[in-house]
């Protein structure tokens, strides 16, 4: 492993995606429903659309948890996809799975996600470290503002994607994760190309949250 700009790996992911990442996070769709400007329904879309990344991911997860690079990374305290699926239960009912229909960006977020994790499993850590370590930060403040919003349950049905019950200490559990992509056996070109592919998959999020603007676009 090469040490990279004044830190590690973790540090070189971190600062190479920040301009994608800030916009991601910008994005007016995340604004609006932040905002409160958006109704359950866009909640509601936006786990619906989760859920079939989450599937991809956890997927992967399985047939690359031998992986002697990424396996490291594969920890079932981390998957979402049962969490999304009481969730969607919750928000639609017993039939919720015959309501999900992925849009276009979904689909090509899936897509890549299953490309790399099968022809270049180092890539798939890039979309690992985006999504889970983004659920840990991030996702925590839509979680705060879905239950002020429209009153679910404190961390209970509705919202239970972004609670992480098996993980105690959520600040250790980060540094612990980070220390791993420090560790992680790539050279400096690897890490510069799977730097590349953390700032597309913030570019994949952003344009699901495009499509689901147009989806969902705020009250008049």
């Amino acid at each position: 492993m090469t040490e990279t700009a004044t830190g590690g790996f973790a540090a070189l992911l971190r600062t190479a995606s920040a301009a994608e990442h800030e916009k991601a996070e910008a994005s007016p769709f995340v604004g609006d429903l932040l905002g409160g400007r958006l109704g359950v329904e866009a909640y509601s879309g936006l786990a619906g659309q989760l859920w079939f990344v989450y599937r991809e991911l956890e997927r992967a997860a399985g047939d690359l948890a031998g992986h002697p690079v990424v396996g490291a990374f594969v920890d079932p305290a981390l998957f979402r996809t049962a969490a999304l699926e009481q969730d969607l239960r919750h928000l639609h009912g017993p039939a919720w799975r015959e309501r999900l229909v992925p849009l276009a960006a979904t689909e090509a977020y899936v897509a890549r996600v299953r490309g790399v994790a099968r022809d270049w499993p180092a890539g798939y850590v890039a979309h690992h470290y985006t999504r889970y370590l983004g659920d840990l930060s991030g996702g925590q403040v839509i979680r705060d503002a879905a239950e002020k919003s429209w009153g679910f349950q404190r961390k209970g049905d509705g919202v239970r994607f972004y609670v992480f019950d098996e993980i105690g200490n959520v600040a250790a559990y980060k540094r612990a994760y980070r220390a791993k992509l420090d560790a992680m056996a790539a050279d400096e070109v690897e890490q510069r190309r799977i730097a590349q592919e953390c700032k597309r998959a913030f570019r994949l999020n952003s344009a699901l949250f495009q499509d689901l603007g147009r989806c969902f676009p705020p009250a008049a």
